[in-house]
């Protein structure tokens, strides 16, 4: 039996769904090493040990992996959002697509081989959103990102992920909220002022969103930070203030106030012009997302006379995006905000042929159902829990043609997937899309097309 502190030689042999590297001891028990590329021989500190398998560290290498390569940022080790920091790009990709072959294998029964990955254009900077925790720590405001399963907030002002303008704007906040006597909030006690600072562009456009979520009910000297921010960065086109009073891990409050400016920003994603409010779902990869839509528009097959379905649709981005390709477009979405976003996106691009509904997806697509409305495709992008079994199997009564499904988490699609193989669908293609570099998240898109009787 293994101890706690004990130190074991042993090779990385494989990579987990969540970036730890496996490796074995001479006796067999499976050891996870954050931080480890496949190749590497290593020394390991146990640091937990479990009947059938170990957490270890790494007290030394022996000898690096081929893929290995110096981590080019200070915190990535405590922040825990870049587990592939440490490893090539090409290596990272290849991980990826595996971790989507396998689930769908392992958790999908699926015998069908995966495309190859699609590459991020772009592996830095390529996020347009960033929403930053403000905590007091050892008496120090800090503001950053939660580190793994835990409330500390690691100070990363200058994310390698973020566009390098958020770290700049986020330091003019904070020197504003230092000013104005905002006091960070308090999780334990449920005091304090400023709970978050929320930032979005506009990738194509350059018009920048700042959004302070704070507990209470207004802002102290909210034309002071008006000031600032204009006079620093002209392209800041929105300033807004959320009031979150509640004791909750939910960034957001249910009411904003604009201070400045619209209540949206303008981005372009394939070719149209969309608005986004703070709640609105928008990919956070602009260049990315474009190749996945064409990926999720190339497999629906839209020849111009169909109905698309398109739930969980956002601020109407990808039924919109394929709104020229087909005969009418029904768009669901649960956020009150996003809906009217999507309708404001259709009109903007003189979209006629799209309309949109606010509610549950499960409840609208019954609603469809009982109007007789008969969707040709059906076009699914669920957040990571992935769909109810109620909504898959109320889609499969419609009898869609084909279900195109978009997911951020493989081990739900491949779940999903094989609960729709049960109702008369087969997979007949998947694709992974890289839109988030560095992290273990990876998109893929599946084509579902219904078995001929």
């Amino acid at each position: 039996m293994h101890t706690k502190n004990e130190i074991v030689t042993l090779t990385i042999q494989d990579i987990t769904h969540e970036g730890m590297g496996v490796g074995h001891t001479e006796d067999g028990m499976a050891v996870l090493v954050p931080r480890t590329a496949v190749g590497d021989e290593l020394q390991v500190r146990l640091v937990k040990v479990n009947r059938r398998f170990a957490y270890g560290r790494i007290e030394r290498i022996l000898s690096p992996s081929p893929h290995r390569i110096e981590p080019d940022c200070p915190v990535s080790h405590r922040c825990g959002g870049c587990v592939f920091r440490h490893v090539s790009y090409a290596a990272e990709l290849q991980y990826k697509e595996r971790f989507v072959q396998e689930n769908l294998r392992r958790l999908g029964g699926w015998q069908g081989q995966v495309e190859p990955i699609l590459p991020s254009p772009k592996v830095d900077g390529y996020r347009n959103k960033a929403q930053y925790p403000i905590r007091l720590q050892r008496g120090q405001v800090t503001a950053g990102f939660f580190a793994p399963r835990s409330h500390e907030v690691v100070d990363c002002r200058n994310c390698r992920l973020q566009p390098k303008d958020f770290g700049e704007i986020l330091e003019q906040v904070l020197e504003f909220a230092e000013e104005a006597g905002l006091v960070p909030y308090q999780e334990e006690t449920g005091t304090g002022d400023l709970r978050h600072v929320y930032l979005r562009c506009g990738e194509q456009t350059g018009e920048k969103m700042v959004c302070l979520v704070v507990n209470g009910t207004c802002l102290p000297h909210a034309q002071a930070l008006v000031e600032r921010l204009t006079r620093f960065d002209p392209r800041i086109v929105s300033i807004q203030v959320n009031f979150n009073t509640k004791n909750t891990n939910v960034i957001l409050g249910p009411h904003t106030q604009v201070l400045y400016g619209k209540g949206t920003i303008m981005d372009r994603l394939c070719g149209l012009e969309f608005d986004l409010s703070p709640h609105a779902f928008y990919q956070v990869n602009n260049m990315a997302a474009q190749m996945l839509y064409q990926l999720a528009a190339q497999y629906a097959q839209l020849s111009g006379k169909e109905t698309l379905l398109d739930l969980y649709c956002g601020a109407g981005t990808i039924g919109l995006s394929m709104a020229n390709q087909c005969a009418r477009v029904i768009g669901v979405e649960i956020i009150p905000q996003a809906v009217e976003n999507a309708k404001i996106n259709a009109k903007r691009n003189g979209v006629e042929n799209a309309e949109f509904y606010c509610g549950d997806a499960a409840q609208a697509a019954l609603m469809l159902q009982e109007q007789q409305i008969r969707p040709d495709v059906v076009i699914l992008d669920p957040p990571r829990k992935g769909c109810e079994d109620t909504l898959l199997e109320t889609i499969v009564e419609m009898a869609p043609d084909r279900i195109v499904y978009i997911s951020c988490n493989s081990a739900t699609l491949a779940r999903d997937c094989k609960r729709l193989t049960e109702l008369g669908y087969q997979l007949e293609r998947c694709r992974p899309v890289d839109l988030f570099p560095r992290t273990s998240h990876v998109e893929c898109v599946v084509l579902m097309s219904k078995v001929k009787e």
